[in-house]
């Protein structure tokens, strides 16, 4: 071979290996835009997948976990809890001063805090808020009663809210309300910017604009909520994430398939019985979210036959509550026996529960008048929640313990928007709930779903007892824990013995998500701001 062939021979080489570089640099750019996170360009858009779509983007004007999961992070409170747990935190207001005899309540708020649209919070925001809210009626702001009803109705515990000055607001009671300060950082008192209130009106829950740290963007209902990040959060460096994306997939195991084929990052739902799909993936992680919820059966108590109290303790006898967990949570959840779940304060754990007994139900069927039993429409979930992540396979379990009686139950079900509407306006025999707590006082459980003034807003049962509503007054004007935890239990004495409900379970919700999402932290409530969520 010749010098001159062997240099042609090595130029050719040298183009060759070029060439090869040259391809294989290629094909690194096409990855790098498929998989950006293995590059060094940082993945900012978070796809949230969940079971339902929100009924409305104005959290007050509702009462479902779908809403608050969304709009946690386009609106904020005047006080936050803590990041996993009730405690109080400042939020919108940066500090606080109750007078002596608990009736004056004095924040004072941040000064560096802008609106969505660029309008300034201040105190005649929080001002006009509160009248808005105090001003409307149940059907309209349903959770308002937290503060026991509305403007000139006996109950109501505001008697003014003031702007002091700029940034000062003052709230006056005309009665002690011990969760006052807890109920304020609830996630359906979000402060909404006026301006926009005033320009959108009734179409605000479609269009909202709050402080928080993502911007609303679009909604296509029963698909996708898309917000960004709010470029003037006051929070410095934060949110992390450019833009989040709430997406529904109804069916958990769907969800779940979703999440390991990457189309979405963070998924809540997860079914026991796939809990170790996801602990065997190492692309994914699965997370706990701290429990503090309870599911129930709920009877309407002003409808025949459930307004006797004898049929409503039969059919709690005829639920068998472990076997309902045996096979449909995991492990995650423990028999519920009052509506209070065992973790928060005032729960009254010598409460004996009512035991699965056929027999003994059959009894007092016969007692009631009913020996031969009678027909009923039982209403399942139509949706995966915390606390029943397969409602329709529950109801079909109550409805086979029940023919064992003689209680015929219809199965039925419809939508999720039009199930909470007509539960709320006592249109089912019986149906299936459930409650995760807002801000971890006894008084939002059994007050809130169970009190008479709660009547067309969360007491889907239409329970109404004197009695119990005396009990509990007392306790939301008790200052001292100790007194108010003795009430509390005694108010779940009135309860079992009535048994408006039959509670089912307390459970351990689960989740899951791609391996590489940091600093997410599940919240009691069912709801979280992703203000610091971001990906490794």
């Amino acid at each position: 071979m010749t010098k001159k062939t062997l240099k042609l021979l090595l130029v050719s080489f040298l183009a060759f290996s070029l060439l090869l570089v040259g391809c294989s640099n290629s094909n690194q750019e096409a990855n790098t835009e498929e998989k950006p996170s293995e590059s060094g360009t940082k993945k900012d858009t978070l796809v949230f997948g969940r079971g339902g779509d929100s009924t409305s983007l104005d959290p007050i004007t509702t009462t479902e976990g779908e809403t608050f999961k969304v709009t946690e992070n386009i609106f904020e409170t005047l006080l936050e809890y803590g990041e996993q747990d009730t405690t109080l935190h400042p939020g919108l207001a940066e500090e606080w001063e109750v007078s002596n005899d608990a009736l004056t309540y004095t924040l004072k708020l941040r000064q560096d805090v802008e609106f969505h649209d660029g309008t300034v919070f201040n105190a005649e925001a929080v001002v006009f808020n509160f009248n808005r809210w105090m001003n409307g009626n149940a059907d309209d702001f349903p959770y308002y009663t937290m503060f026991g009803g509305f403007k000139g109705e006996e109950g109501h515990v505001i008697d003014e809210v003031k702007a002091v000055d700029e940034y000062t607001v003052q709230f006056v009671l005309n009665r002690p309300q011990a969760p006052f300060l807890k109920n304020l950082a609830m996630s359906p008192f979000g402060i909404a910017s006026p301006a926009a209130v005033e320009k959108h009106g009734d179409k605000f829950r479609e269009n909202p604009v709050g402080t928080g740290p993502f911007k609303f963007v679009e909604w296509k209902q029963n698909d996708r909520i898309v917000l960004e990040k709010n470029e003037n959060y006051w929070l410095k460096d934060y949110p992390k994430l450019n833009q989040v994306i709430f997406r529904v997939i109804p069916e958990n195991t769907a969800r779940l398939n979703a999440l390991v084929n990457g189309e979405i990052d963070l998924m809540d739902g997860v079914n026991n019985s796939d809990e170790e799909m996801v602990t065997g993936n190492d692309k994914l992680q699965l997370i706990e979210r701290p429990s503090m919820n309870v599911g129930y059966l709920g009877f309407t108590t002003n409808r025949p036959p459930f307004d006797n109290k004898l049929v409503r303790q039969a059919l709690n006898h005829a639920v068998d509550k472990q076997a309902i967990i045996d096979a449909f949570y995991g492990g995650k959840a423990e028999v519920a026996k009052n509506p209070l779940p065992p973790s928060i304060e005032g729960y009254n754990d010598g409460i004996e529960d009512y035991p699965f007994d056929l027999e003994k139900a059959k009894q007092l069927l016969t007692e009631a008048g009913y020996p031969d039993g009678f027909e009923m429409d039982l209403w399942a979930m139509p949706v995966a929640r915390p606390y029943m992540p397969e409602g329709m396979k529950v109801a079909e379990v109550i409805q086979a313990s029940f023919a064992e009686i003689g209680v015929k139950a219809e199965i039925q079900s419809v939508d999720w928007a039009t199930y909470l509407d007509k539960a709320a306006k006592g249109e089912f025999d019986a149906y299936m709930l459930g409650w995760t707590g807002d801000n971890g006082d006894p008084d939002n459980f059994l007050y809130t779903l169970l009190d008479k003034d709660s009547i067309g807003s969360n007491n889907y049962s239409h329970y109404s007892n004197d009695e119990l509503h005396e009990v509990l007054i007392k306790a939301q004007t008790e200052t001292d824990q100790e007194t108010r935890n003795e009430l509390y239990k005694k108010s779940q004495e009135i309860i079992h013995e009535d048994a408006p409900w039959v509670p089912l379970v307390h459970s351990t919700p689960l989740l899951a998500g791609a391996s590489d999402i940091i600093n997410y932290f599940p919240h009691p409530t069912g709801s979280e701001a992703l203000t610091k969520v971001e990906f490794k």
